[in-house]
Order: C-alpha cells, then sequence, then structure tokens
C-alpha cells in the first residue's frame, strides 16, 4: 500500500529531515521512460533506506525563457497538468515531490547555491539519478562532474542514466509524446505513456447550450498549453460514477458559438444524464474522431454532431468500455 505523498512548494521540507534518493526532470506526462526512472529510485531508497524524492519544475523552465524572451511560440505543450502529473509520480511509488518555482531566482542561481541549498541543505540528498547531459545553475554552469565531487564531501552517490527506448529502439520522451498527440496519433501516444493519454478537471459549468441542442456537455478546463490537437474524440470518463463511462468529446475554443474562448473540454456521455458539477472526472482519450470545425450553422453542427455520438457508439460497440 502507498504512503500519502508529500509535496513541498519550498525548502527545506518542513514536516521531513530525511536521506532521500532524488530524480529531477520536468516528468512532463509520466511516460514509460520516465517509468524506468523513478522504478530505479523507487529500488535504491528501500536498499538504502532512503525517502524516494522527485524535483520537478513550474512552469517548465523552457516556459519561463519564452515568455522572458517574449517568444510564446517556444512555450513547450504541455502532455499533463500539475494535477495529473503529480497524481502520477506518487501511483508510481513516489514518496516526496518538491515542486520548484522556476522563476528569475532560480535561473539566476549558481551551480554551486543549487547543490549546497536545494540538493544538501534542502533534500539531504543521499543519491541522486540524472541524465548524462544534466545540467543545472546560471547558464547551465553545471555538470555530472561538479555534482560527484560535491557528492563525494557531502556524502551522496550519483548515478547517470541512458535514454530509455521504445520496442523499435527510439528514445522515449517527452517530445515524441507531444508530437504524437499533436497529430491525433493516440495509439503512438499510448504505447509511450504505457496508458492511454488523459486529462482530468472538475466539471465547471457552461453556457447550457448543448442541453438545448440534446446534446448536454459536461465542461472541463484543460492546461492552457495543452498538448492534444484539438478536435473530436471518443473518450472514457472516470469519477464520476462507480464506473467508466462511454462518451464523446470536444476539445477547442467552440468556433461556432464562441469567437474567442480559452481551451475547454466538452464531454457528452453517451446515454447517460447526471449532475457532476464541481467533481473531478478523469477523461481518457481513445480514438480521434475529426478537427474542430466552425459550423455556418446550428442544424449543420448538430447534424455532425449526431454522426460524432454514432462514431463513439460504433467504437464501444466493436471495443467494449
Amino acid at each position: 500500500m502507498k504512503s500519502d505523498l508529500k509535496l513541498y512548494r519550498s525548502l527545506p521540507r518542513r514536516n521531513s529531515t530525511a536521506r532521500s534518493a532524488v530524480t529531477i526532470g520536468n516528468f512532463d506526462g509520466v511516460h514509460l521512460g520516465h517509468q524506468a526512472i523513478l522504478h530505479r529510485v523507487n529500488e535504491v531508497a528501500r536498499q538504502q533506506g532512503l525517502s524516494s524524492c522527485v524535483m520537478t519544475f513550474t512552469p517548465h523552465p523552457r516556459a519561463f525563457f519564452a515568455q522572458r524572451g517574449q517568444r510564446p511560440e517556444l512555450i513547450p505543450t504541455q502532455i499533463s497538468g500539475l494535477r495529473d502529473k503529480v497524481e502520477a509520480l506518487h501511483h508510481c511509488g513516489i514518496e516526496q515531490v518538491y515542486l520548484a518555482r522556476f522563476n528569475q531566482a532560480m535561473a539566476d542561481m549558481s551551480a554551486a547555491t543549487f547543490i549546497e541549498e536545494i540538493l544538501v541543505q534542502g533534500l539531504n540528498t543521499g543519491w541522486l539519478l540524472v541524465g548524462e547531459d544534466f545540467r543545472y545553475g546560471h547558464k547551465r554552469a553545471g555538470d555530472i562532474e561538479m555534482l560527484r565531487a560535491a557528492g563525494k564531501r557531502h556524502g551522496f552517490s550519483v548515478e547517470t542514466l541512458h535514454d530509455v527506448a521504445d520496442a523499435d529502439s527510439r528514445r522515449i520522451s517527452s517530445s515524441e509524446v507531444r508530437t504524437a498527440l499533436a497529430v491525433g496519433q493516440l495509439d503512438r501516444a499510448r504505447a509511450l505513456l504505457g496508458k492511454p493519454f488523459h486529462l482530468s478537471g472538475h466539471v465547471i459549468h457552461g453556457q447550457k447550450l448543448g442541453r438545448d441542442i440534446g446534446y448536454p456537455t459536461l465542461n472541463v478546463r484543460v492546461p492552457e498549453h495543452c498538448a492534444a490537437r484539438s478536435g473530436v474524440y471518443v473518450v472514457r470518463v472516470h469519477g464520476l460514477t462507480g464506473q467508466a463511462l462511454p462518451g464523446i468529446a470536444s476539445l477547442g475554443v467552440r468556433p461556432t458559438v464562441v469567437d474567442q474562448g480559452r481551451l475547454l473540454l466538452e464531454v457528452h456521455l453517451l446515454d447517460q444524464r447526471l449532475d457532476a458539477y464541481g467533481k473531478l472526472a478523469r477523461i481518457e482519450f481513445l480514438e480521434f474522431v475529426r478537427d474542430e470545425e466552425k459550423f455556418p450553422d446550428l442544424i449543420t453542427m448538430i447534424a455532425a454532431i449526431d454522426n460524432d455520438a454514432q462514431r463513439a457508439r460504433d467504437y464501444f460497440a466493436s471495443n467494449g468500455l
């Protein structure tokens, strides 16, 4: 049985002085490559009597530098929101997560300060696992050799990890998952993630238009830079009743109804009406149906939704829930 996850937004950890087995990264999507890393962290933590710990960042460092440089097009898309990422880390057996704020102070921190204040004083690191090309500190000045030298002084060991590859010897990475999601290749994304791609969020009130046209929807906000392609998907919904529910969902900015809106996931449950407002739903994406479209009128839009719903029924008739 997994213990409760301890989440820290600042250091030192307020309720723990335990020595830690630490790994550092963004862990967007917590794909199979990440899972191999986390398995190794847990293994060493058990062997050496350490607490398993992940240090991750918010926002993504690349997003911070893109915004600072006024280059929004360089902001990486997000596979998982923060809740889903932390939940996935916990599911993989991690006991502690340090959610480091990536801001100007973090960007300016020297490599020596990073080691001293974060790894030594903050996390009481006893063992550290990082990628072979791991860089840290101001202008990425810190390298593996500097970590090993500091480890000798402070009593922690450093292990480096090779890339994890898939069955075709291709590197498993968050970039690969983002590419698959951007073109609607859900089978490829699933193979990299080890599970269906999903988003989660609390059901919020919408404009109630779906109810008027016979397709009531559950509305869920998604990460602003969501990696998934906008469009219509066959989905499976968890968290609203005791079992998974079949549905059809639209991810996008609702161009027929709203000229300018934020990204929203609208889910229509097949043959099910329930009041889910405020509940936390997890929506698994099973099949890409079509791109988001702007229709000339509501009649054309309803006809398209009729087709989408039939496509979902056909999917579940063939594949089950």
